[in-house]
């Protein structure tokens, strides 16, 4: 999905007359000059679009990310210098056309979940000016909330990423660890911090995440990506998805919502225990430590009290406990990959609750906890996640829900995210917008090649993960011209060529990276193998099964795919 618009100018103005219109100066930190905002939008007029991905279009950086010549401040007027070079995120976002509109407020360091622990204020909630804004991204968060940006960037160590999107009615992506360069960012937690992407619908948080993703030598963090990760699959018929049961955790409202999307995607429960369990450990383990080591030399005198407190709290961290959390952490991560192995995405509530400015006074610790419930685990166990609007509690306040998956899931988390969005609320932020048309899906490309499925490995079925862990995406369902017979080999089919004997056989076209199709091919037993299939709309690649195998197995022609047969038999 293109976030291009018509006239830079034009944008630039309108984000310009949403700040004053909201006018909320505790949002930034430094915010550029207007004529500084049009100067910039009058030379991409001039330039015109250049096929550039972002033309015209207005953004926000949270300020613990560099942008040249801008104050870095991670919310610590005494930590602040001024970078020479843009952050690699924000020079991507740079070059592909977009205009930066300033640097926003943060939790001091990025430590916290609240957003009400900086010396520059706190960011207004845009639905209710008594609760919190949620952190650390609370100015990034609030900026697309308030319909100032179309997008903005957040970092995510615990769930900064997520929790500030939930309270503002928008999408938050949490990237996969590595798959966005790091460099130019004040870290909290290096080991698995990210910057992530706040936008109004899934589709423009996907579009931004394409700019600024990519392997960074010079970043000590950074990953290659297995397959193209972020290509947007169309929804498929059927899923798998799991759901952590909200109801002993979260308020009434967000456990209504979080029941509506499990049923709108036919989840089933699953036992996150021991997910939880890890969690607790970002506040009481190694990782602690690790927000110390980021700021072994800077002088606590200068930090808010509770941001002092909990950095200060690392340096009594015993080496042998740390150890015994990564075995911990081990175990957990193994039984993460286990449980999405046999699904496409677990959905959880995104935050249990939106607590009071007046409950933070009174407990600066507790509630910023409690709000890392549901989001803690994901950093930990490398996973990635979009975070959605769900609806509205009976306060007026928003709820959300996450789709979680495995690192690398991104492209086709979207399309369930997606799809929860779109069914659950109608309007982004607090500004009343209408959500934005979907984007397409990804058609299949140069270097994909399509692969017909007839059986487990078709969606929701027990083999689909061989196809999605290699980087397959769902493209459309399809039928074989009346030319074959469909077997019954116990666990799967066998599809057989027939000529005039044959019927039409249902089954889906998936893309695979034509890189991956001996890996898929190497998991396929006899007497299965790939052949060209001959669908209504022309030849395909696809599954086969030679005769000799078949013999003496059930013939299930007569329903006319696997899905009929398992629904039958």
């Amino acid at each position: 999905m293109s976030l291009s618009v018509d006239d830079p100018v034009a944008a630039a103005e309108a984000a310009i007359a949403a700040d004053r219109a909201h006018d909320d100066p505790a949002l930034w930190i430094t915010r550029l000059p207007d004529e500084t905002i049009r100067a910039r939008a009058r030379t991409l007029l001039s330039e015109g679009r250049q096929g550039r991905a972002l033309w015209g279009v207005p953004f926000a950086v949270k300020d613990n990310i560099d942008a040249a010549g801008l104050p870095t401040t991670a919310a610590c007027p005494a930590f602040a210098y001024t970078p020479t070079e843009d952050a690699p995120a924000v020079r991507h976002l740079l070059d592909a056309g977009a205009i930066l509109i300033g640097k926003t407020n943060l939790d001091q360091f990025a430590t916290g979940l609240v957003g009400v622990r900086s010396p520059y204020g706190v960011p207004r909630n845009v639905f209710d000016p008594a609760r919190v804004p949620g952190g650390s991204s609370s100015g990034s968060a609030c900026a697309v909330a308030a319909g100032i940006v179309p997008f903005a960037l957040g970092t995510d160590t615990a769930g900064s990423g997520r929790i500030p999107a939930a309270f503002g009615n928008i999408v938050g992506l949490k990237p996969t660890i590595g798959s966005v360069s790091a460099r130019g960012m004040v870290p909290a937690c290096r080991s698995i911090d990210t910057i992530s992407v706040f936008a109004r619908s899934v589709d423009a948080a996907l579009a931004v995440q394409r700019v600024i993703a990519g392997y960074d030598p010079a970043d000590p963090y950074s990953r290659h990506a297995p397959f193209p990760h972020l290509r947007r699959t169309a929804l498929p018929p059927s899923f798998r998805v799991r759901f952590a049961d909200p109801d002993a955790l979260c308020e009434p409202s967000v456990a209504a919502a979080t029941h509506r999307a499990a049923e709108l995607l036919n989840a089933q429960p699953a036992d996150i225990a021991p997910f939880l369990e890890i969690a607790r450990l970002l506040y009481d383990g190694p990782w602690v430590a690790e927000r110390t080591t980021a700021l072994a030399d800077f002088p606590m005198e200068h930090c808010f009290p509770v941001t002092r407190a909990i950095i200060e709290g690392g340096r009594n961290r015993r080496t042998v406990d740390a150890f015994d959390a990564f075995h911990r952490l081990a175990q957990v991560r193994r039984l993460a990959a286990d449980l999405l192995a046999t699904c496409d995405a677990l959905l959880v509530p995104t935050a249990p609750f939106c607590p009071t400015l007046a409950e933070l006074a009174a407990d600066p610790i507790g509630p910023n906890s409690r709000l890392g419930t549901f989001t803690n685990f994901v950093n930990l166990c490398d996973l990635a996640a979009i975070a959605v609007p769900a609806g509205f509690g009976p306060d007026g306040l928003p709820v959300s829900v996450t789709l979680i998956g495995p690192a690398w899931s991104e492209g086709r988390l979207a399309a369930l995210a997606d799809h929860v969005h779109r069914a659950l609320v109608t309007t982004t932020g607090a500004t009343g917008q209408p959500m934005p048309l979907p984007a397409a899906p990804d058609p299949l490309l140069p270097e994909d090649t399509a692969l017909f499925c007839v059986g487990g490995h078709m969606a929701g079925l027990p083999l689909n993960g061989q196809i999605t862990s290699l980087g397959g995406r769902f493209l459309r369902t399809a039928r074989t011209t009346p030319s074959y017979r469909l077997h019954d080999l116990g666990n799967r089919p066998g599809m057989l060529r027939a000529g005039d004997d044959g019927h039409a056989i249902e089954g889906e076209v998936w893309a695979l990276p034509t890189a991956s199709i001996g890996a898929l091919l190497a998991q396929v037993p006899a007497p299965l193998g790939f052949g060209i299939v001959a669908l209504e709309d022309g030849p395909c690649l696809g599954f086969l099964a030679e005769a000799a195998g078949v013999a003496g197995t059930p013939d299930i022609t007569r329903f006319g795919g696997w899905r009929a047969w398992l629904a039958n038999r």
